[in-house]
């Protein structure tokens, strides 16, 4: 199905997009690679195909150009360069919600929530947590404090310890257990451990700090999942850690991004303290 809206100038159309349309999407997403690298990272690993991907991918075009993508999976992520394209976009994805969150860049997300809500009503306006204001921050030329030289690549010899700090992590960051019937989380963090993407300090055995490279494209990745032992807190370790996971990624990737919570301020301050930068603002919308 394709949706067109006549405008003075040129007419506006959505449709479905596949692999025939994949130069094109990674030329929009690449303008911005630290703001898009979750959909960079996905498409340059999978492609466009529903079949590979696992989700629908809209494509908005204006006469010959792409102008907004909208990746409508688990997480619907939107990317527009052009106003009123969000409106087209939220038409494609109906009424009835699949998605766990909406997440991007933050006034394209509140935009998408705003007009889902409208359009489409409850499912979509009933969201269980905005996260309105998330710093995306980018590391300067070099950690300014000392790297702590425990920080190492985890590797399945500690991976269940790893995977109890992953759900540690996850549960205090979004406020449910990521654990359920189809060990698919467990399935996810083996995966990054088996891509060398886990760093952690391992204490008599047991993980006390952990961090991964949750996406990755080109000379650029983000961290996620940073993670301390409540017992190792508040004791000035967690910024020579972060130190230490910097150094890590600066093997394979010289561009190290992340985005944190506006509300979480010891991490603002302590990302801020290693040598992060803000160059832009995400959201996420919780379902």
């Amino acid at each position: 199905m394709t949706l067109w809206s006549r405008s003075p100038e040129v007419a506006t159309r959505v449709r479905t997009l596949d692999d025939a349309d994949l130069a094109d999407v990674m030329e929009l997403l690449s303008t911005d690679p630290v703001g898009n690298i979750f959909l960079l990272s996905r498409f340059g690993q999978f492609g466009l195909e529903r079949h590979r991907l696992g989700c629908y991918v809209f494509g908005a075009w204006s006469g010959e150009r792409l102008v907004g993508v909208l990746h409508a999976g688990a997480n619907l992520v939107p990317v527009c360069t052009e106003p009123g394209v969000l409106g087209r976009l939220a038409a494609h994805v109906g009424p009835w919600r699949h998605a766990t969150s909406i997440m991007g860049r933050a006034d394209l997300v509140i935009a998408l929530h705003t007009e889902l809500a409208r359009r489409w009503g409850r499912p979509w306006a009933q969201a269980r947590e905005i996260r309105a204001h998330q710093p995306l921050m980018v590391m300067g030329p070099h950690p300014v404090v000392a790297a702590d030289p425990r920080v190492t690549l985890v590797t399945g010899r500690h991976f269940n310890s790893y995977f109890e700090a992953a759900v540690a992590m996850y549960t205090e960051e979004v406020g449910v257990t990521p654990l359920d019937s189809s060990n698919g989380y467990r399935r996810h963090m083996s995966a990054l451990v088996d891509l060398h993407n886990c760093f952690g300090i391992v204490d008599d055995g047991v993980v006390r700090f952990k961090s991964d490279i949750g996406v990755a494209w080109r000379d650029v990745c983000q961290i996620q999942g940073v993670w301390m032992d409540p017992a190792w807190r508040h004791h000035g370790s967690a910024a020579a850690a972060m130190a230490g996971v910097v150094e890590l990624c600066r093997r394979r990737y010289p561009t190290v991004s992340l985005y944190v919570n506006d509300f979480n301020t010891p991490a603002l301050k302590m990302y801020r303290r290693v040598g992060f930068t803000q160059v832009g603002e995400m959201a996420t919308v919780l379902y």
